[in-house]
């Protein structure tokens, strides 16, 4: 495999790791938010869900910077998980321990 043709696969894995990853954490954040604003400050569900939805904006910028700053793909990808992981078991647990759900 040619260097020109590792890098192009290079950042076409960063470009999607960015997109898909990026999306995928964001919509966790919001989901995890939307949940955990009600039951922490007795905010109001629909204003919950408002608030996770804007600050997803900040996580999904985030993660596509941090996407394109790591050192290599896998990288990206890694770090991708490794803050979804957390993000996904509070989505599961988090409708338990406050009794809603989204």
């Amino acid at each position: 495999m040619t260097s020109g043709l590792r890098y192009r696969l290079g950042v076409a894995a960063r470009a999607i790791a960015a997109i898909l990853g990026g999306y995928g954490i964001a919509a966790l954040f919001a989901a995890v938010l939307a949940l955990c604003l009600p039951a922490a400050f007795g905010m109001a569900r629909s204003e919950a869900a408002m608030t996770g939805t804007m600050a997803s904006f900040l996580v999904f910028a985030l993660a596509v910077m941090w996407v394109f700053a790591a050192r290599t793909a896998l990288r990206a990808w890694s770090g991708l998980v490794i803050a979804a992981v957390p993000l996904g078991v509070l989505l599961l647990v988090l409708p338990r321990i406050t009794g809603g759900g989204a």
